[in-house]
Protein backbone atom coordinates (compact mmCIF):
# COMPACT_ATOMS: atom_id res chain seq x y z
CA UNK A 1 0.00 0.00 0.00
CA UNK A 2 1.05 3.55 -1.34
CA UNK A 3 0.44 7.04 0.73
CA UNK A 4 -0.93 9.52 -2.20
CA UNK A 5 1.88 11.45 -2.72
CA UNK A 6 3.72 8.13 -3.17
CA UNK A 7 1.04 7.01 -5.89
CA UNK A 8 1.05 10.30 -7.51
CA UNK A 9 4.46 10.81 -7.86
CA UNK A 10 5.33 7.02 -9.22
CA UNK A 11 2.37 8.16 -11.62
CA UNK A 12 4.28 11.84 -13.09
CA UNK A 13 7.29 9.76 -13.18
CA UNK A 14 6.25 6.96 -15.55
CA UNK A 15 3.28 8.23 -17.39
CA UNK A 16 4.52 10.22 -20.89
CA UNK A 17 2.49 11.73 -23.53
CA UNK A 18 0.81 10.01 -26.43
CA UNK A 19 1.61 10.64 -30.14
CA UNK A 20 1.58 13.53 -31.85
CA UNK A 21 -0.42 14.62 -35.10
CA UNK A 22 -0.11 18.07 -37.27
CA UNK A 23 -3.46 20.08 -37.14
CA UNK A 24 -5.05 23.42 -39.21
CA UNK A 25 -4.86 26.51 -36.82
CA UNK A 26 -8.65 26.48 -36.82
CA UNK A 27 -8.58 23.10 -35.46
CA UNK A 28 -6.34 22.94 -32.65
CA UNK A 29 -8.29 24.72 -29.73
CA UNK A 30 -7.91 23.16 -26.70
CA UNK A 31 -5.26 20.69 -27.72
CA UNK A 32 -2.09 20.44 -26.60
CA UNK A 33 1.26 21.82 -28.60
CA UNK A 34 3.99 19.35 -29.35
CA UNK A 35 6.77 21.50 -30.12
CA UNK A 36 7.94 25.55 -29.23
CA UNK A 37 6.96 28.13 -31.46
CA UNK A 38 8.64 31.38 -32.32
CA UNK A 39 8.00 34.57 -34.01
CA UNK A 40 8.40 34.53 -38.17
CA UNK A 41 8.85 38.69 -37.87
CA UNK A 42 8.32 41.47 -34.97
CA UNK A 43 4.94 42.61 -33.84
CA UNK A 44 3.94 45.10 -34.77
CA UNK A 45 6.15 44.65 -38.28
CA UNK A 46 6.72 48.57 -38.40
CA UNK A 47 6.46 51.53 -36.12
CA UNK A 48 2.79 53.09 -36.36
CA UNK A 49 0.38 55.51 -34.83
CA UNK A 50 -1.77 54.16 -31.75
CA UNK A 51 -4.35 56.89 -32.45
CA UNK A 52 -5.92 58.98 -34.69
CA UNK A 53 -4.17 62.68 -34.88
CA UNK A 54 -1.18 64.20 -36.76
CA UNK A 55 2.87 63.27 -36.94
CA UNK A 56 5.01 65.49 -35.62
CA UNK A 57 8.43 66.64 -34.60
CA UNK A 58 9.40 67.73 -31.22
CA UNK A 59 10.11 71.21 -32.37
CA UNK A 60 6.93 72.13 -33.41
CA UNK A 61 5.95 72.19 -29.62
CA UNK A 62 3.33 74.70 -29.49
CA UNK A 63 3.59 75.82 -32.44
CA UNK A 64 1.27 75.93 -35.71
CA UNK A 65 2.24 72.95 -38.52
CA UNK A 66 0.50 72.67 -42.05
CA UNK A 67 -0.77 68.79 -42.78
CA UNK A 68 -0.11 66.85 -45.36
CA UNK A 69 -2.42 64.27 -47.27
CA UNK A 70 -3.91 61.49 -44.28
CA UNK A 71 -1.81 58.59 -43.79
CA UNK A 72 -4.48 55.71 -43.42
CA UNK A 73 -3.93 51.97 -42.07
CA UNK A 74 -2.57 49.62 -44.76
CA UNK A 75 -1.18 52.53 -46.95
CA UNK A 76 1.99 53.46 -48.63
CA UNK A 77 3.16 56.92 -47.96
CA UNK A 78 6.14 58.98 -48.73
CA UNK A 79 5.39 61.65 -46.73
CA UNK A 80 8.09 63.15 -44.86
CA UNK A 81 7.66 65.21 -41.56
CA UNK A 82 9.16 68.21 -40.80
CA UNK A 83 9.42 71.45 -38.97
CA UNK A 84 6.07 72.96 -39.38
CA UNK A 85 4.68 70.16 -41.87
CA UNK A 86 3.03 67.73 -40.26
CA UNK A 87 0.81 64.75 -41.29
CA UNK A 88 -3.05 63.58 -40.07
CA UNK A 89 -2.09 59.92 -40.11
CA UNK A 90 -4.71 57.24 -38.85
CA UNK A 91 -4.27 54.37 -35.77
CA UNK A 92 -2.21 51.71 -37.18
CA UNK A 93 -0.91 53.36 -39.72
CA UNK A 94 3.30 53.32 -40.79
CA UNK A 95 4.83 56.33 -39.65
CA UNK A 96 6.58 58.67 -41.68
CA UNK A 97 10.19 59.57 -42.04
CA UNK A 98 11.03 62.47 -39.75
CA UNK A 99 7.93 61.82 -37.34
CA UNK A 100 8.70 61.39 -33.66
CA UNK A 101 5.13 61.41 -31.52
CA UNK A 102 1.26 61.54 -32.60
CA UNK A 103 -0.45 64.40 -31.40
CA UNK A 104 -4.33 62.91 -30.79
CA UNK A 105 -6.58 65.55 -33.19
CA UNK A 106 -8.38 65.91 -29.68
CA UNK A 107 -5.18 67.88 -28.03
CA UNK A 108 -4.93 70.31 -31.50
CA UNK A 109 -6.76 73.44 -32.58
CA UNK A 110 -7.40 74.04 -35.88
CA UNK A 111 -7.26 77.26 -37.25
CA UNK A 112 -6.97 79.53 -40.29
CA UNK A 113 -3.48 79.79 -40.37
CA UNK A 114 -2.93 75.81 -39.92
CA UNK A 115 -3.27 73.17 -36.55
CA UNK A 116 -2.00 74.21 -33.46
CA UNK A 117 0.08 72.09 -30.94
CA UNK A 118 0.32 71.61 -27.24
CA UNK A 119 3.29 73.21 -26.12
CA UNK A 120 4.42 70.53 -24.73
CA UNK A 121 5.38 67.03 -26.68
CA UNK A 122 6.77 64.18 -25.37
CA UNK A 123 8.83 62.47 -27.34
CA UNK A 124 7.45 58.84 -29.07
CA UNK A 125 4.33 59.71 -27.68
CA UNK A 126 1.58 57.59 -29.48
CA UNK A 127 3.86 55.31 -31.29
CA UNK A 128 4.07 51.68 -31.32
CA UNK A 129 7.39 51.12 -32.09
CA UNK A 130 8.34 47.87 -33.77
CA UNK A 131 8.69 45.04 -32.49
CA UNK A 132 7.44 45.80 -28.63
CA UNK A 133 4.89 43.34 -28.32
CA UNK A 134 6.50 40.38 -30.22
CA UNK A 135 9.98 40.39 -31.52
CA UNK A 136 11.25 38.02 -34.19
CA UNK A 137 12.89 34.97 -32.74
CA UNK A 138 11.19 34.74 -29.61
CA UNK A 139 9.46 31.74 -28.24
CA UNK A 140 5.85 32.42 -28.24
CA UNK A 141 3.97 29.15 -27.17
CA UNK A 142 5.90 26.17 -25.07
CA UNK A 143 5.74 23.06 -25.99
CA UNK A 144 3.06 21.46 -23.43
CA UNK A 145 1.35 24.93 -23.79
CA UNK A 146 -2.64 24.29 -24.31
CA UNK A 147 -3.74 26.32 -27.56
CA UNK A 148 -6.67 28.78 -26.03
CA UNK A 149 -8.17 31.27 -28.13
CA UNK A 150 -5.93 33.95 -27.01
CA UNK A 151 -2.80 31.52 -28.29
CA UNK A 152 -4.76 31.57 -31.82
CA UNK A 153 -4.78 34.93 -31.61
CA UNK A 154 -1.14 35.43 -31.32
CA UNK A 155 -0.24 32.46 -33.86
CA UNK A 156 -2.15 33.90 -36.83
CA UNK A 157 -0.33 37.28 -36.12
CA UNK A 158 2.66 35.27 -37.14
CA UNK A 159 0.79 33.47 -40.16
CA UNK A 160 1.05 30.24 -38.76
CA UNK A 161 -1.28 27.73 -40.26
CA UNK A 162 -0.53 24.33 -39.30
CA UNK A 163 0.93 23.13 -35.65
CA UNK A 164 2.12 20.17 -34.26
CA UNK A 165 0.04 18.77 -31.18
CA UNK A 166 -0.73 15.31 -29.16
CA UNK A 167 -2.66 13.21 -29.95
CA UNK A 168 -6.38 13.22 -27.88
CA UNK A 169 -5.79 10.35 -24.86
CA UNK A 170 -7.41 7.39 -26.04
CA UNK A 171 -9.88 6.10 -22.97
CA UNK A 172 -11.63 2.92 -23.05
CA UNK A 173 -14.15 2.03 -20.29
CA UNK A 174 -16.19 -1.02 -19.44
CA UNK A 175 -18.54 -2.04 -16.64
CA UNK A 176 -18.12 -4.79 -14.39
CA UNK A 177 -20.32 -6.59 -11.98
CA UNK A 178 -23.08 -9.10 -12.80
CA UNK A 179 -25.38 -7.18 -10.18
CA UNK A 180 -25.31 -4.21 -12.11
CA UNK A 181 -27.20 -2.75 -14.79
CA UNK A 182 -26.72 -0.60 -17.57
CA UNK A 183 -28.74 2.54 -17.62
CA UNK A 184 -30.68 1.65 -20.39
CA UNK A 185 -31.44 -2.00 -19.54
CA UNK A 186 -34.46 -3.22 -17.72
CA UNK A 187 -34.02 -3.72 -13.59
CA UNK A 188 -35.63 -5.68 -11.05
CA UNK A 189 -35.96 -4.96 -7.63
CA UNK A 190 -32.86 -6.38 -6.55
CA UNK A 191 -30.69 -4.72 -8.91
CA UNK A 192 -28.95 -1.75 -9.39
CA UNK A 193 -27.53 0.92 -11.84
CA UNK A 194 -23.71 0.88 -12.91
CA UNK A 195 -23.59 4.94 -12.67
CA UNK A 196 -19.66 4.23 -12.91
CA UNK A 197 -19.07 3.68 -16.28
CA UNK A 198 -21.37 6.48 -17.83
CA UNK A 199 -19.64 8.45 -14.93
CA UNK A 200 -15.84 7.79 -16.06
CA UNK A 201 -16.66 8.06 -20.03
CA UNK A 202 -18.00 11.73 -19.47
CA UNK A 203 -15.46 12.65 -17.13
CA UNK A 204 -12.48 11.83 -19.77
CA UNK A 205 -14.77 13.46 -22.20
CA UNK A 206 -14.88 16.76 -19.87
CA UNK A 207 -11.10 16.36 -19.86
CA UNK A 208 -10.75 16.06 -23.75
CA UNK A 209 -10.01 13.01 -24.25
CA UNK A 210 -11.30 10.30 -27.08
CA UNK A 211 -13.41 7.92 -25.07
CA UNK A 212 -15.02 4.40 -25.95
CA UNK A 213 -17.53 2.47 -24.12
CA UNK A 214 -17.68 -1.16 -25.04
CA UNK A 215 -20.42 -2.59 -23.32
CA UNK A 216 -20.39 -4.87 -19.91
CA UNK A 217 -18.68 -8.01 -19.04
CA UNK A 218 -20.31 -11.37 -18.52
CA UNK A 219 -19.58 -12.84 -14.89
CA UNK A 220 -16.46 -15.04 -16.01
CA UNK A 221 -12.77 -14.79 -16.20
CA UNK A 222 -12.92 -15.35 -19.78
CA UNK A 223 -15.08 -12.67 -21.09
CA UNK A 224 -13.34 -10.27 -19.13
CA UNK A 225 -9.87 -10.75 -20.63
CA UNK A 226 -11.42 -10.58 -23.57
CA UNK A 227 -12.61 -6.89 -22.85
CA UNK A 228 -9.57 -6.11 -22.00
CA UNK A 229 -7.63 -7.53 -24.72
CA UNK A 230 -9.94 -5.50 -26.93
CA UNK A 231 -9.05 -2.41 -25.36
CA UNK A 232 -5.17 -2.45 -25.32
CA UNK A 233 -4.78 0.06 -28.54
CA UNK A 234 -5.95 2.36 -25.41
CA UNK A 235 -4.02 4.87 -23.36
CA UNK A 236 -5.95 4.60 -20.84
CA UNK A 237 -8.53 1.66 -19.43
CA UNK A 238 -10.64 2.85 -16.60
CA UNK A 239 -12.72 -0.17 -14.93
CA UNK A 240 -14.12 0.05 -11.05
CA UNK A 241 -14.81 -2.63 -8.75
CA UNK A 242 -15.03 -6.52 -9.74
CA UNK A 243 -17.37 -9.19 -11.06
CA UNK A 244 -17.89 -12.07 -8.47
CA UNK A 245 -20.05 -11.60 -5.21
CA UNK A 246 -17.72 -9.62 -3.01
CA UNK A 247 -14.33 -10.16 -4.58
CA UNK A 248 -12.94 -7.05 -5.94
CA UNK A 249 -9.97 -8.44 -7.22
CA UNK A 250 -11.64 -10.46 -9.56
CA UNK A 251 -11.12 -7.63 -12.45
CA UNK A 252 -7.27 -7.43 -11.03
CA UNK A 253 -6.70 -11.11 -11.77
CA UNK A 254 -7.99 -11.09 -14.95
CA UNK A 255 -5.44 -8.06 -15.62
CA UNK A 256 -2.59 -9.92 -14.12
CA UNK A 257 -3.03 -12.83 -16.48
CA UNK A 258 -2.08 -10.30 -19.65
CA UNK A 259 0.97 -9.24 -18.23
CA UNK A 260 0.10 -6.20 -16.29
CA UNK A 261 2.73 -4.46 -14.47
CA UNK A 262 1.68 -2.87 -11.14
CA UNK A 263 2.68 0.77 -10.65
CA UNK A 264 0.63 0.62 -7.18
CA UNK A 265 -1.95 -1.43 -5.44
CA UNK A 266 -3.97 -0.17 -2.50
CA UNK A 267 -3.45 3.46 -1.24
CA UNK A 268 -3.24 4.70 2.56
CA UNK A 269 -6.94 7.21 1.33
CA UNK A 270 -10.59 7.14 2.45
CA UNK A 271 -12.46 6.42 0.91
CA UNK A 272 -10.68 4.17 -2.26
CA UNK A 273 -8.19 1.86 -0.66
CA UNK A 274 -8.70 -0.60 -3.62
CA UNK A 275 -7.34 1.32 -5.73
CA UNK A 276 -4.76 0.42 -8.36
CA UNK A 277 -2.78 1.83 -11.20
CA UNK A 278 -0.27 -0.56 -13.85
CA UNK A 279 0.17 -0.83 -17.33
CA UNK A 280 -0.21 -3.82 -19.84
CA UNK A 281 2.67 -2.17 -22.66
CA UNK A 282 2.21 1.08 -23.56
CA UNK A 283 -2.10 0.73 -21.89
CA UNK A 284 -2.20 2.51 -18.67
CA UNK A 285 -5.12 0.93 -16.16
CA UNK A 286 -6.91 2.55 -13.36
CA UNK A 287 -9.14 0.22 -11.71
CA UNK A 288 -11.23 1.71 -8.86
CA UNK A 289 -13.66 0.64 -6.22
CA UNK A 290 -16.85 -0.01 -6.70
CA UNK A 291 -18.46 2.41 -4.54
CA UNK A 292 -19.63 5.96 -6.89
CA UNK A 293 -18.15 8.48 -4.33
CA UNK A 294 -14.56 6.32 -3.73
CA UNK A 295 -14.57 5.66 -6.98
CA UNK A 296 -15.11 9.47 -8.15
CA UNK A 297 -13.02 10.94 -6.02
CA UNK A 298 -9.49 8.47 -6.79
CA UNK A 299 -10.17 8.93 -10.40
CA UNK A 300 -9.98 12.86 -9.74
CA UNK A 301 -6.87 11.83 -8.60
CA UNK A 302 -4.62 9.19 -10.32
CA UNK A 303 -6.80 8.97 -13.48
CA UNK A 304 -6.82 12.45 -14.20
CA UNK A 305 -3.46 12.84 -13.46
CA UNK A 306 -2.45 10.22 -15.95
CA UNK A 307 -4.37 11.79 -18.66
CA UNK A 308 -3.01 15.03 -17.71
CA UNK A 309 0.41 13.34 -18.33
CA UNK A 310 -0.87 11.61 -21.74
CA UNK A 311 -2.28 14.73 -23.26
CA UNK A 312 1.43 16.24 -22.40
CA UNK A 313 0.72 19.51 -20.98
CA UNK A 314 2.75 21.11 -19.38
CA UNK A 315 1.24 21.50 -16.33
CA UNK A 316 0.53 18.33 -15.07
CA UNK A 317 -0.07 18.82 -11.67
CA UNK A 318 -3.44 19.34 -9.82
CA UNK A 319 -3.55 22.49 -8.11
CA UNK A 320 -5.68 23.54 -4.72
CA UNK A 321 -7.73 26.90 -4.06
CA UNK A 322 -7.01 28.33 -0.77
CA UNK A 323 -10.47 28.91 0.92
CA UNK A 324 -11.76 29.21 4.35
CA UNK A 325 -14.13 26.11 6.13
CA UNK A 326 -17.22 27.38 6.70
CA UNK A 327 -18.19 25.08 9.50
CA UNK A 328 -16.89 22.78 11.85
CA UNK A 329 -16.13 19.29 11.11
CA UNK A 330 -15.28 16.58 12.90
CA UNK A 331 -13.18 13.22 11.39
CA UNK A 332 -11.79 9.98 12.14
CA UNK A 333 -8.06 10.17 11.61
CA UNK A 334 -5.97 7.69 10.47
CA UNK A 335 -5.72 8.11 6.84
CA UNK A 336 -6.06 10.64 4.13
CA UNK A 337 -9.30 11.31 4.03
CA UNK A 338 -11.47 12.76 0.78
CA UNK A 339 -14.30 15.60 1.56
CA UNK A 340 -16.75 17.08 -1.05
CA UNK A 341 -18.06 20.36 -0.34
CA UNK A 342 -19.73 23.16 -2.19
CA UNK A 343 -17.24 26.68 -2.90
CA UNK A 344 -18.98 29.64 -3.11
CA UNK A 345 -15.57 32.03 -3.93
CA UNK A 346 -14.72 32.53 -0.87
CA UNK A 347 -15.84 29.52 2.19
CA UNK A 348 -15.94 26.02 1.35
CA UNK A 349 -18.73 24.41 2.88
CA UNK A 350 -17.95 20.66 3.31
CA UNK A 351 -21.13 18.62 2.30
CA UNK A 352 -23.04 16.65 5.67
CA UNK A 353 -24.20 14.19 3.33
CA UNK A 354 -21.50 11.88 1.93
CA UNK A 355 -20.62 8.49 1.89
CA UNK A 356 -18.21 6.13 -0.37
CA UNK A 357 -21.23 4.66 -1.81
CA UNK A 358 -23.02 7.54 -2.81
CA UNK A 359 -24.20 9.54 -6.21
CA UNK A 360 -25.42 12.67 -5.26
CA UNK A 361 -22.47 14.07 -3.23
CA UNK A 362 -20.46 14.28 -6.40
CA UNK A 363 -23.15 16.24 -8.58
CA UNK A 364 -23.48 18.91 -5.64
CA UNK A 365 -19.22 19.38 -5.33
CA UNK A 366 -17.58 22.23 -6.34
CA UNK A 367 -14.28 20.60 -5.46
CA UNK A 368 -12.93 18.40 -2.61
CA UNK A 369 -9.94 18.69 -0.02
CA UNK A 370 -7.42 15.97 1.23
CA UNK A 371 -7.01 15.96 4.86
CA UNK A 372 -3.59 14.60 6.36
CA UNK A 373 -4.21 11.28 8.26
CA UNK A 374 -3.97 12.85 11.51
CA UNK A 375 -6.41 15.24 11.08
CA UNK A 376 -9.65 14.66 13.61
CA UNK A 377 -11.37 18.38 13.33
CA UNK A 378 -11.46 21.29 11.08
CA UNK A 379 -12.37 24.33 12.72
CA UNK A 380 -14.46 26.84 11.11
CA UNK A 381 -12.73 29.73 9.48
CA UNK A 382 -9.49 27.71 9.11
CA UNK A 383 -7.71 27.34 5.49
CA UNK A 384 -8.19 24.43 3.28
CA UNK A 385 -6.99 23.61 0.38
CA UNK A 386 -9.61 22.40 -2.57
CA UNK A 387 -8.68 20.79 -5.55
CA UNK A 388 -11.92 22.10 -7.97
CA UNK A 389 -13.92 19.99 -10.05
CA UNK A 390 -15.99 21.87 -11.84
CA UNK A 391 -13.16 24.10 -13.45
CA UNK A 392 -9.43 23.23 -14.29
CA UNK A 393 -6.76 24.17 -11.89
CA UNK A 394 -2.90 22.75 -12.67
CA UNK A 395 0.58 23.49 -11.57
CA UNK A 396 3.79 23.56 -13.42
CA UNK A 397 5.99 21.46 -10.10
CA UNK A 398 4.07 19.37 -7.98
CA UNK A 399 2.30 21.41 -5.15
CA UNK A 400 1.22 20.58 -1.91
CA UNK A 401 -2.43 19.60 -2.03
CA UNK A 402 -3.14 18.60 1.49
CA UNK A 403 -4.96 20.31 4.36
CA UNK A 404 -3.02 19.80 7.49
Amino acid sequence: MVTIEEALGRIHENVKAVKTEILPLEEAIGRVCAEHLHARFDLPRFDNSAMDGYAVTMADAGGLITSQPTIFAGDRSDAKVTKGRGVRIMTGAVMPEGAEAVIPVENTEETPEGIRLPDTIKRGANIRKRGEDVAKGDRIVEMGDTITAYTTSLLASQGITHLRVFQKPRVTVFATGHELRMHYEPIESHQIYNSNAPMFIARAAELGCETTFTGATADTMASIEAQIAAALDSDLIVTSGGVSVGDADFTLDAFANLGMERLFHKVEIKPGKPTTVGRIGKTWIVNLPGNPTAAAVNFELFARSIIYRLEGSNTPYLSTVTAINASDYRLKPGRATVLLGKYDGEKFEILKKQGPGMVRPLKEADGMIVTMPGIDRLAENRPVKMIPLKWDLRAKEAPDIFTS
